[in-house]
């Protein structure tokens, strides 16, 4: 299965969840400001935050850039302060053009003084069983 992983951040939470994840996949965990490429993708990890409501706008613009002829399926991680906002806007693309999103991951992120020191080793721990579960249901 071909598996990539692309992440968007301004706070540095998308990416460490990212790099994470990528390290116990053994695989490369990709800033979307360096604009990755997916070709042949089995199954597309996007990480990304909510900023004032909304998923980070460069992740909307890449996912703009991909379609159903490199990507057959896609996953969400998220990370919001609230716990409770997923990525819509991205859901919706992706859906929009034809990529399958088959499930997403929310943890609690941090701003200011609210959810400070997220997300944490159990965030980072949770996530990463997700993302071995996606796969272990995509490959069976």
């Amino acid at each position: 299965m071909n598996i990539k992983l692309v992440y968007g951040t301004k706070t540095s939470h998308s990416r460490k969840l990212a790099e994470n994840i990528a390290r116990e996949l053994n695989i490369e965990a990709q800033n979307i400001a360096n604009c990755p490429h997916c070709e042949n993708v089995d199954l597309l990890f996007l990480a990304g935050g909510i900023y004032g409501g909304e998923s980070l706008p460069q992740m909307l613009e890449y996912v703009k850039l991909i379609d159903e002829t490199q990507v057959k399926n896609a996953a969400l991680i998220t990370s919001c302060v609230s716990k409770k906002m997923y990525q819509e806007s991205v859901r919706r693309a992706l859906l929009d053009k034809g990529i399958q999103v088959v499930d997403e991951f929310v943890c609690q992120g941090s701003f200011l003084f609210f959810g400070l020191g997220h997300p944490n080793k159990k965030d980072i721990d949770s996530a990463v069983a997700f993302a071995r579960t996606t796969i272990e249901k995509l490959s069976s």
